[in-house]
């Protein structure tokens, strides 16, 4: 009869060089699909973020337009009674002007008989292709 040898393992088996460089390398290239993903969804949410606060200063200014008669001069009037008599605000509930998902503040004109008020968007300049309008 034949002995049989059997091949006694290590018990501190461990991964190799290649094993690891070869998870590293697959965790790298999940990274690089998901991660550019990831940045398109917050920005779709910071600009959704920003029509929503856009939409609740124009309801504020509405109010504002309904009670006085005018739209405000500028967004403070929203939060502090100037010489209005019949200012009912404040028209926000916090007390200081909202900003954008940007920390940028919105930006209001207004004439006798409307008004404009924007978020200046992602690059936070004015007057360009990713602004965002009431």
């Amino acid at each position: 009869m034949k002995s049989r040898k059997y091949i006694r393992r290590n018990s501190k088996s461990a991964f190799t060089l290649i094993e690891v460089l070869l998870v590293v390398v697959i965790i790298g290239i999940i990274v690089a699909i998901v991660a550019p993903r990831l940045s398109v969804r917050t920005l779709d949410a910071q600009k959704s973020a920003a029509r929503a606060s856009l939409e609740n200063v124009s309801l504020a200014i509405e109010m504002y337009e309904v009670d006085n008669g005018f739209y405000p001069p500028t967004l403070q009037s929203l939060i502090t009674k100037g010489s209005e008599p019949n200012w009912k605000g404040p028209y926000l509930r916090k007390a200081e002007l909202p900003i954008d998902p940007w920390q940028n503040a919105f930006i209001y004109t207004v004439s006798d008989s409307d008004y404009k008020l924007s978020s200046a968007g992602p690059d936070g300049a004015p007057g360009t292709a990713d602004d965002i309008t009431n």
